[in-house]
């Protein structure tokens, strides 16, 4: 099942970590694991395409489905009817690789970021980190993954004509044919978190100019359509309207019909769920602003006496201390963790400039930054307090991480007005 254009969990977002979209590469070469993401396959485009652990389970299960079928088809292959089923497995998820790439084409052309192409249980995921501008480039966005399973099975069924009926091609290239078919038609489906969702969620926004009522009408017809596969799915099964007759159906298909009906509603319903409440939260992003979590903050000099300078924070009625050179250019943060650890009685001994991380590229930020380009300025730098500073260069104050992961659970948790 494909979840492109997911969003980043805001919770995730703001947690120190470097992005996975940079140009260059980083991080381990193809074939090698990396935590979080699974094994990282390459980077097409830019964007790494990792795959995870459950694509082994998936890639296993299809290699044993398949080669039954193989055995009444080609009962001469043998043993070797499971490599050709393994070669299948493989082949299908590069047909798959080829859907998300076609989202990921697409965002990048509309200038996207694209944190990554993850190859799981059930499909894939293109992870774009940010929302279209328009419906229609929402609408292309979505609908260009399907449009490219349709060409492939037009392809392949263009090399089943090419190729002799009963053989090991023929069988595979009319696997990948209605496999790829069977991709495209269940991702049309009008409903969150498929791309038809996203389609559908695209024509609402155009006609009522809200993309949140876009949201919201496809997340609930993907909630009913939920419901119709985890009873429909077994119900067509049962009565043979999928092509198997009514006395063949043994107690384990229908058991194992009735298992991957709910596992796929699941999916399905989960995935309605947080698109429904990423899009709530995204509504409050802009009233989060770097300006309204700043922590008031007094320069002090490098030589200054922990206890010295925490009088003179309280004065203020600050909660921060920035470190300056004689001419008070700021230089340094002192950290909030490093103040902590001090004991009461040691700090009238102890320098600010060595509870201090000196300012690198990045640490500082506007206080007018807001909402997603706030997080992303964020997670571009890791770091756990940030110099605020105006337009004019002048200091604002400091800005905590934690602040920010507060606020940000804080809009989360809020319901719904």
């Amino acid at each position: 099942m494909d979840e492109s254009g997911k969003s980043q969990d805001p919770e995730e977002s703001v947690r120190s970590r470097p992005p996975e979209h940079d140009k260059a590469p980083k991080g381990p070469a193809p074939g090698k694991k990396r935590s979080g993401g699974g094994i990282l396959m390459g980077r097409p485009f830019g964007v790494p395409v990792y795959v995870a652990p459950s694509w082994f389970v998936v890639a296993a299960l299809i290699t044993w489905v398949f080669g039954g079928q193989l055995e009444r088809v080609l009962p001469e292959l043998g043993v070797a009817r499971y490599l050709v089923s393994l070669f299948f497995a493989v082949a299908f998820y590069a047909s798959v690789l080829v859907h998300e790439l076609a989202h990921t084409v697409a965002a990048l052309r509309f200038k996207l970021p694209v944190r990554r192409i993850q190859l799981q249980f059930f499909g894939g995921v293109s992870e774009i980190e940010k929302e279209t501008e328009t419906p229609g480039r929402e609408f292309v966005l979505a609908f260009v993954g399907p449009l490219l399973s349709l060409v492939l099975a037009g392809v392949f069924y263009g090399g089943v004509q090419l190729v002799e009926a009963g053989t090991v091609p023929g069988v595979l290239l009319a696997g990948l044919m209605i496999s790829n078919l069977i991709v495209a038609v269940f991702n049309l489906l009008p409903g969150l978190p498929l791309d038809g969702g996203r389609m559908l969620r695209a024509l609402v926004w155009k006609l009522t100019g809200r993309p949140m009522s876009g949201t919201i009408a496809a997340a609930w017809v993907g909630r009913a359509l939920a419901v119709t596969v985890l009873i429909g799915l077994p119900l067509l099964t049962h009565t043979g309207a999928l092509g198997t007759a009514r006395p063949e159906i043994g107690g384990a298909d229908s058991l194992t019909d009735a298992l991957l009906a709910a596992i796929l509603a699941a999916i399905i319903w989960t995935g309605a769920g947080n698109s429904l409440r990423m899009a709530r939260l995204r509504e409050r992003l802009p009233d989060l602003t770097a300006r309204t979590l700043t922590r008031r903050a007094v320069p002090v000099e490098t030589g200054t006496p922990l206890s010295e300078a925490l009088r003179r924070a309280n004065d203020a009625g600050a909660r921060a201390l920035v470190v300056v050179d004689p001419h008070g250019v700021p230089t340094a943060l002192v950290r909030e963790a490093a103040i902590v650890g001090v004991p009461d009685h040691r700090r009238p001994w102890v320098a600010v400039g060595t509870l201090a991380q000196d300012l690198k590229d990045g640490m500082r930020v506007s206080a007018e930054l807001a909402g997603e380009d706030l997080l992303e300025y964020l997670r571009a730098t890791p770091a756990t307090e940030y110099l605020v500073v105006e337009e004019t260069g002048e200091i604002y104050g400091v800005l905590s991480t934690a602040d920010v992961e507060r606020a940000f659970v804080s809009a989360m948790a809020r319901k719904a007005a």
